[in-house]
């Protein structure tokens, strides 16, 4: 790889972007912009493009280096429906997008203090038509559902790193929702014990 490439790489996106991708092909509108929040590497970003050419991705991170990422995998794809990454900390009072049809955050709600949650859900329900699909996966925590062993052992780990990091309950983050305008979660169960949780604005 040469000295000057920016691309990141994250090994869970290789092992997640089908099952991801089978559910956004459910989710998603057929034309629009996708705001993702918390792009991370860039090669979801550059996957889902791809797949969706009549959609228009709009990449976003807090994070310089992942930024420089993102825009490094992209310029590879060469995709004309990728923009240029934006830098968006979740937890900021306004955004630097105004509208979005739908809104992609994906292993950022654990990895992450809640009020980054809390301004995802906000903003979400601002930027979307009403039927526009807020689309979150990751590992959760949910009532009368036992945590599974890997999940628990994830979430110390997170909680060692940061106090305010770790899996979150899923039914406070359908309270988050609901009073911010979205309807009911729609939950999917995928693969190493996460979820695809689709909130759609009321």
């Amino acid at each position: 790889m040469p000295q000057d490439d920016s691309r990141q790489f994250a090994p869970a996106t290789q092992r997640n972007r089908e099952p991801i991708l089978a559910v956004l092909s459910e989710v998603l509108p057929a034309s629009g912009l996708v705001l993702e929040v918390a792009s991370g590497s860039g090669e979801h970003a550059v996957h889902f493009a791809a797949a969706f050419p009549g959609l228009v991705f709009q990449p976003s991170d807090p994070d310089p280096a992942a930024l420089a990422s993102i825009d490094a995998w992209a310029a590879e794809s060469g995709l004309p429906n990728l923009r240029p990454a934006i830098r968006l900390d979740a937890t900021a009072r306004d955004w630097p997008v105004a509208r979005a049809e739908a809104v992609l955050c994906i292993n950022m709600v654990h990895i992450s203090p809640w009020a980054a949650t809390e301004g995802l859900i906000r903003q979400a329900a601002r930027l979307l038509p009403a039927g526009g699909p807020l689309y979150l996966y990751g590992p959760y925590r949910q009532g009368g559902v036992p945590l599974a062993p890997s999940n628990a052992v994830f979430d110390d780990s997170l909680r060692r790193r940061n106090p305010k990091w770790g899996l979150r309950e899923l039914e406070a983050v359908a309270e988050l929702a609901a009073a911010a305008g979205l309807g009911e979660p729609q939950v999917t169960a995928m693969p190493a014990n996460n979820l695809s949780v689709v909130f759609r604005k009321r």
